[in-house]
């Protein structure tokens, strides 16, 4: 989406809060707001969100010429189970392939293994005849004989919503477009979901999967979002709704009620965004994106400027750190830890004395403790609450009252109490299991990655990233830690510099030595067609960006690995090329090339975008010089354990060049940032808040 003149609006829908921002045509944020979430209507507090912002701002609903959504509606129905009924449809003698699966255990000797929850059972588990080779040919036409009996198995199980898998779909869709198109005619009030459409790659467990995930979430996504353009609409936005996706672009409401699956994760894809643009306006190509919430953190690795991206993520693990132990989805997505630690996670001590924290959350309803709305549970907000690290009266912008005593007296009754401790020393134990959790995510995901996070600039944000950034990096042994301008609302600010954008990952098997160029050119520009006509939907002008690559591999392994491939057509005099750019990085990630192997081509990748990331303008750094506080207050210190004196700074009225040392808090509308006693702060030339350790600090 193109900058221009109007008004921008973005909102991210959380599980506790709803935060909104309001830009002009300039890329100027005229105000942000954080309003509690409505879990029953969702649209509720995203529509007293975007009045704040309006009513601040004196602008009016009809001059919004831009509006941005992103929600964990979609997430959450997955982890708590609260989708359609769904029936599945596979080729005839593949009934079996989610009781299957992988054919191994995720974890070997774990004599009480929990399996992944599917979704659906053997006895909605249906087949029909036809088949469709590898190639693309057809081996058995398709059994319309067979869809009477299919339609009446279907209204027998009361099936929601349809999912149909059939063999090697991927390669020709011809099978599954006609058996929906005849489903539908018997059956117009049930949704079905295509795997051709959702996810057109080889592997038909996960193909299955994901295509269940979609079907599982449409009716209630498609509902969600038709009830959210009407809300929208009688107030007087008639400009274009477009939703974030999991890969960090933006999609039509169309595409986004057919294909809900992309929903998944689009609020921390958001706060991905908005890291690597910040990476890339301070020249910091090495960055861990930290963005704690209310009710989950998220972490993202970002290299050269770019959000580590994967093909493959799993829903509601059963295990919450073990592969293999969660539903497999199969679509573009930016690649992130998620885990449940946020301000509203609950803290509670088991039968064994240990005290816990997370992952259950709660939510803006009723909430923390503090926010006196019926919470009596400890969180993690009551803790930073009881150790003064959150100032009543700011919090929230003053509109959410916070109640200190009913913090100590949940932190007193349900941890210092069994525990034989008291309020601060409790409320320092919760920080510090859920700091070291967050921390511990982080450590476990770079060493996945091959990645060292030493050296790498943490950039923190959401409505408690900032408060706990310095505690978490300590443990993670990262020493600088940048607070970008709004944070408290940043996956919303990061939504309006997203690009409108689609991503199609479709199977083509090809030896590289017998490719053929001009029938895979001519494929490439089939997926960039159906890309581009998804884009132009929600950005009809201003020119795109086509991003091609292949996934490659050596014959015999069972993954590849992605490889971009140069801008234009493909061209027979290149392929060398493209052997010589896979053996480069398959000797970066391995150590070594295998000469003499087969390489093998499973997957092409495209990606159509409506724009790049703008650049901000160069600024002079500024001079430093001491900030003045604006008053003190008493903090506990995780380092010595005591109470301590604190200044405290109003972030407004902080200008570029401004230095201080911890102890210290930085108070804003929607958020905080604790500098502890070991960090020192300055703000840069874009009003960014570098916080850097001084190790020799105890």
């Amino acid at each position: 989406m193109t900058q221009g003149s109007g008004l921008r609006v973005a909102v991210d829908i959380g599980g506790t809060f709803t935060d909104t921002v309001l830009m002009d045509g300039r890329g100027e944020i005229l105000s942000t707001n954080k309003t509690p979430t409505t879990p029953v209507n969702p649209t509720l507090g995203a529509l007293e969100g975007v009045k704040l912002v309006l009513d601040t701002a004196d602008r009016d609903w009809d001059q919004l010429t831009g509006f941005i959504h992103g929600t964990t509606l979609a997430t959450n129905a997955l982890i708590e189970k609260r989708g359609a009924q769904v029936a599945t449809i596979t080729s005839a003698g593949f009934r079996d392939i989610l009781d299957i699966g992988y054919e191994r255990r995720y974890s070997q000797y774990d004599i009480n293994l929990e399996k992944p929850d599917l979704l659906v059972p053997r006895t909605r588990a249906f087949t029909i005849g036809g088949r469709i080779t590898a190639k693309g040919d057809e081996y058995e036409p398709l059994d319309d004989d067979a869809v009477q009996d299919l339609v009446l198995n279907l209204r027998n199980c009361r099936a929601e919503a349809i999912a149909i898998c059939l063999l090697h779909s991927y390669a020709n869709p011809d099978h599954e477009r006609r058996l929906k198109a005849l489903l539908q005619a018997h059956l117009p009030d049930v949704l079905v979901s295509i795997s051709s459409e959702v996810s057109p790659e080889a592997r038909e467990f996960d193909r299955l999967c994901t295509t269940i995930a979609n079907a599982y979430i449409q009716p209630l996504m498609a509902s969600y979002l038709a009830d959210f353009q009407t809300r929208f609409a009688a107030q007087g936005v008639t400009c274009p709704i477009l939703m974030m996706t999991a890969g960090g672009g933006m999609t039509t409401l169309k595409t986004a009620a057919a294909l809900p699956i992309r929903l998944v994760e689009s609020g921390p894809a958001g706060g991905a965004i908005l890291a690597a643009r910040i990476a890339e306006q301070v020249g910091a190509r090495d960055v861990l994106s930290f963005d704690m919430g209310g009710t989950t953190a998220k972490l993202c690795l970002i290299d050269g400027y770019q959000p580590q991206s994967a093909r493959r993520f799993e829903i509601a693990r059963a295990e919450r750190f073990i592969k293999g132990s969660g539903m497999p989805v199969r679509i573009p997505v930016l690649e992130m830890i998620e885990i449940g630690a946020g301000g509203g996670s609950i803290a509670s001590v088991d039968r064994l004395g240990r005290l816990q924290v997370g992952p259950e959350s709660a939510g803006s309803e009723p909430g923390p403790a503090a926010f006196s709305k019926g919470g009596w549970m400890p969180t993690v907000t009551d803790a930073d609450v009881v150790q003064g690290l959150i100032e009543p009266a700011s919090f929230a912008e003053g509109r959410l009252a916070i109640d200190v005593d009913a913090a100590r007296t949940a932190i007193k009754t349900n941890i210092a109490t069994p525990l034989n401790s008291n309020e601060e020393n409790a409320a320092a134990g919760l920080n510090e299991i859920v700091d070291e959790n967050m921390a511990a995510a982080g450590r476990m995901h770079a060493v996945e990655s091959g990645k060292d996070l030493a050296a790498r600039t943490m950039i923190a944000f959401g409505g408690n990233g900032p408060l706990h950034a310095t505690r978490v990096a300590r443990r993670a042994g990262v020493s600088r830690i940048l607070v970008p301008n709004d944070p408290g609302v940043g996956s919303a600010v990061g939504f309006l510099n997203a690009p409108v954008s689609f991503e199609i990952v479709r199977s083509r098997y090809s030896t590289l030595e017998s490719l053929d160029v001009d029938a895979i050119n001519a494929f490439l520009n089939g997926l960039i067609g159906q890309a581009t006509e998804v884009v132009r939907a929600g950005a009809p002008k201003g020119a795109l960006k086509v991003v091609k690559a292949a996934f490659m591999r050596y014959r015999g392994q069972g993954h590849e690995i992605e490889i971009p491939l140069q801008p234009g057509e493909l061209q027979a005099d290149g392929i060398d090329a493209l052997q010589d750019a896979f053996e480069a990085e398959y000797s970066r990630q391995f150590s070594r090339a295998v000469p003499g192997m087969t390489v093998e081509i499973m997957n092409w990748f495209v990606r159509v975008a409506s724009r790049d990331m703008s650049d901000a303008p160069p600024r002079d750094t500024p001079k430093p010089r001491p900030a003045t506080p604006n008053r003190q207050t008493s903090v506990f210190c995780e380092l010595t354990m005591q109470r301590r004196q604190a200044d405290v700074y109003d972030r407004q009225a902080m200008t570029p060049g401004a230095t201080l040392t911890g102890p210290a808090l930085i108070v804003e509308p929607q958020t905080t940032t604790y500098v502890s006693a070991d960090f020192s702060a300055n703000v840069d030339a874009l009003g960014n808040i570098l916080l850097v350790r001084d190790r020799s600090k105890p």
